[in-house]
């Protein structure tokens, strides 16, 4: 795809936003069934990838640990939003990964520390591009995807999360 392709694909999109916000509203929904017996739960219905305790929790690592999941979805956001951009402003992008690390301590999770927190406290995201961009393109690059990247925002920002119980 190339920026003009990409703006002809956007184009209307964008319009129709302008002209009514609400439409814009997207609620990301993604389901889970509980695996009770293996300690794990099950994405459905059409990847079956099984999540489960991470190895320092006590997993056997056959199943996905959660925290890699957030991570490979804050890395698959990055590099979608990057190729975007790259492509709307005409920078070449061969190739590359984008490396997502988090830090994060089991002693908070399994309640061993009550005052190490729950959660991951750190995350490194590198871009490695093949580019013949010069660096400082590269960094606006970054930049920009680094601003309208969903995942990033939302771990970035103060996100209000509201917890339901059903009956």
């Amino acid at each position: 795809m190339n920026a003009e392709e990409l703006r002809a694909l956007q184009t209307p999109i964008k319009q129709a936003y302008r002209s009514t916000p609400d439409s814009a509203l997207v609620t990301s929904r993604i389901e889970v069934s509980l695996e009770p017996a293996s300690l794990a739960v099950r994405l459905v219905p059409d990847r079956p990838i099984v999540a489960g305790l991470h190895p320092a929790t006590g997993g056997t690592g056959a199943a996905a640990c959660s925290a890699d999941m957030l991570l490979e979805s804050l890395a698959a956001c990055a590099g979608v939003t990057l190729l975007a951009v790259a492509t709307a402003t005409g920078v070449t992008v061969t190739g590359g990964r984008i490396v997502a690390e988090g830090v994060w301590d089991a002693r908070g999770t399994l309640a061993v520390d009550k005052s190490v927190p729950v959660g991951i406290q750190r995350i490194t995201l590198r871009f490695e591009l093949d580019s013949s961009a010069d660096q400082a393109a590269r960094e606006r690059l970054v930049r920009t995807a680094e601003h309208y990247c969903v995942i990033l925002a939302t771990l970035r920002g103060t996100t209000p999360i509201e917890v339901q119980v059903a009956p």
